[in-house]
């Protein structure tokens, strides 16, 4: 290659300052040359262009990311598992304006592993912008988030360290989902396998190669939540995962979020299905007009903010009425043919009914449901209520 070199040189030195030009065009045409074959060497070979190797192959990865690697039957590199303890979400202070609207208001919470967290509230409470500025999308006028125990700009690797589903529909339409997950991949160092495996977990395989615009929004949503899952993260976070799902959608998505709960990842999850969080979430966190309004396990939220009540049935109502009142029990008229009884145990009324001699047909504990909870908890900070709901104080109109 030298001597060539040096005989283009001496070429060109005979013919003057045109051969100078001549050496330079076929030097400059090598060169070019040179980078085309070593840019296909390299995706042949499947290498990346950094000097870092790929996910589940860094001995120093499980350090920063609060993940450890998991062997295979085979011996190679799995799964990373959360190790659990650095796998949060901590909010402290967190404000937020728009011009003079202010959306979130000195807010601070946690979200830990190992469990379900709720995010829930009324429309407008705060809730997406909050999620925005966990991910580092909004900057906060006051206050910080922190993941991990470091902002979201400062992870190494954030798509293996937080998973997000904000918008289902953030996807050109014209990349189809294994082109889209696989662009991902690449840049985050995330084998290629990893695609294939969270096309099948969502159940995406068999139309991995159509365009996305050309999608559903249940898919959509698929897509979506195999985007989040696709660094295998230690924290995740849903913006209505179920939107757009059918019944059996909706029943998966609950089952996979508290799998992988049980995996020790942390996962924050905002919906307006009160029954489905019911059924999903270990913690709530809940606002209104951006502030806080409840932090704690959801049983003791459904306690707090709701009203159980004891249903009882009887052909003598009238003398179980006047009994149940004398024991201290607060007794009214259920509407249908039935007493609510509050201030008194299901044992306690059927001691009482039992002492006089009284007859029952039922003696059920009605349970509080967390929709009734979160109505009660919620009702001076609906940003947006129908006339019907004003007149009726929230009970009876749709308040989420």
């Amino acid at each position: 290659m030298l001597t060539t070199v040096g005989t283009i040189l001496a070429v060109g030195g005979r013919h003057g300052r045109h051969g100078l030009r001549i050496v330079a065009l076929v030097l400059l045409v090598a060169a070019v040359v040179a980078i085309v074959l070593w840019m296909r060497h390299r995706r042949r070979t499947g290498k990346p262009s950094h000097a870092e190797p790929p996910l589940g192959d860094q001995p120093d990865l499980p350090a920063r990311s609060g993940a450890g690697v998991v062997s295979g039957s085979d011996g190679k590199p799995g799964r990373r598992r959360p190790r659990g303890e650095e796998n949060t979400i901590e909010a402290r202070g967190l404000t937020k304006h728009y011009g003079e609207k202010l959306a979130v208001d000195d807010l601070s919470f946690d979200v830990r592993p190992g469990s379900v967290t709720g995010f829930l509230g009324p429309n407008g409470a705060g809730k997406s912008t909050t999620m925005r500025m966990i991910m580092g999308l909004d900057a906060p006028d006051r206050g910080a988030v922190r993941v991990h125990g470091r902002s979201y700009h400062d992870l190494g690797w954030p798509l293996r360290e937080v998973g997000a589903l904000l918008e289902a529909d953030a996807i050109h339409p014209g990349r189809t989902a294994r082109a889209h997950l696989w662009m991902l991949a690449r840049t985050n160092h995330i084998p290629r396998r990893r695609v294939d495996e969270v096309l099948d977990l969502v159940g995406l395989t068999s139309v991995a190669h159509q365009r996305a615009g050309q999608f559903s929004l249940g898919m959509s949503q698929r897509l979506g939540i195999a985007v989040a899952l696709l660094g295998d993260p230690g924290v995740l976070m849903f913006d209505e995962p179920v939107n757009g799902l059918d019944t059996d959608g909706i029943r998966w998505v609950r089952q996979l979020l508290r799998r992988l709960a049980g995996e020790g990842r942390a996962v924050f999850v905002s919906s307006h299905l009160m029954s489905e969080m019911a059924l999903t979430a270990d913690q709530v966190v809940v606002i209104g007009k951006g502030r806080l309004i409840a932090e704690m396990p959801i049983e003791e939220f459904t306690t707090k903010n709701s009203h159980a009540y004891v249903r009882v049935r009887s052909p003598r109502l009238g003398e179980l009425r006047s009994a149940l009142t004398r024991a201290g029990g607060s007794v009214a008229d259920a509407g249908d043919g039935s007493i609510a009884v509050r201030g008194l145990s299901r044992e306690r009324v059927g001691e009482v009914a039992w002492n006089n001699a009284l007859l029952l047909h039922e003696l059920a504990t009605q349970s509080a449901s967390l929709e009734e909870a979160f109505v009660e908890s919620t009702e001076g900070d609906v940003e947006f209520s129908s006339a019907s709901t004003a007149d009726t104080g929230g009970k009876d109109g749709d308040r989420r």
